[in-house]
């Protein structure tokens, strides 16, 4: 027969509990907690982080995002520009792989800088002029502004490490 526990409360939000002793013949399994697993330590690697994937991702959401504004000769020229933008940065990281200098990979990153804030430019654009819901333009227009600040940051270490 299990031994069970009462508890009962002493007034000032204090606790007093009585019950038997807690050793380890009570218990079924008599591993400490030092030793066990835990699944948070074991179970939730992050994969390595890679730039490339996440810009293709991005990439693959300007082109969905595109084919989703509407068929208005506003729209047509606004995605355009967008596509051209938007997909601009997954092929210039490409080069930015391929540089022969510290100074042309600075040169690089800058290009797929300036090619995300165009991107910005467009994304907000199309958010103002309504053209989409803002729940849909909220996620990407976020994703935009975490690739400037990854970008930003790469250029003023490269530039940092190349003095």
């Amino acid at each position: 027969m299990k031994k069970t526990s009462i508890i009962r409360g002493l007034g000032t939000n204090r606790i007093k509990e009585e019950s038997g002793s807690y050793s380890s013949s009570d218990k079924a399994d008599s591993t400490l907690n030092a030793q066990r697993p835990t699944p948070n330590a074991q179970l939730q690697k992050r994969p390595p982080f890679d730039l490339e994937d996440r810009l293709l991702g991005f990439s693959a959401r300007i082109i969905r995002l595109v084919d989703a504004l509407p068929n208005t000769r506003a729209a047509n020229y606004l995605a355009g520009q967008l596509l051209r933008s938007g997909t601009s940065p997954y092929g210039n990281h490409g080069e930015v792989e391929a540089a022969e200098s510290r100074k042309d990979f600075v040169h690089k990153l800058k290009i797929c800088l300036k090619e995300l804030k165009e991107t910005r430019r467009w994304l907000r654009l199309v958010n103002n002029s309504k053209m989409l819901p803002e729940k849909k333009m909220t996620p990407i227009l976020g994703e935009t502004e975490e690739l400037i600040r990854i970008f930003f940051t790469s250029i003023r270490t490269a530039e940092k490490n190349s003095k």
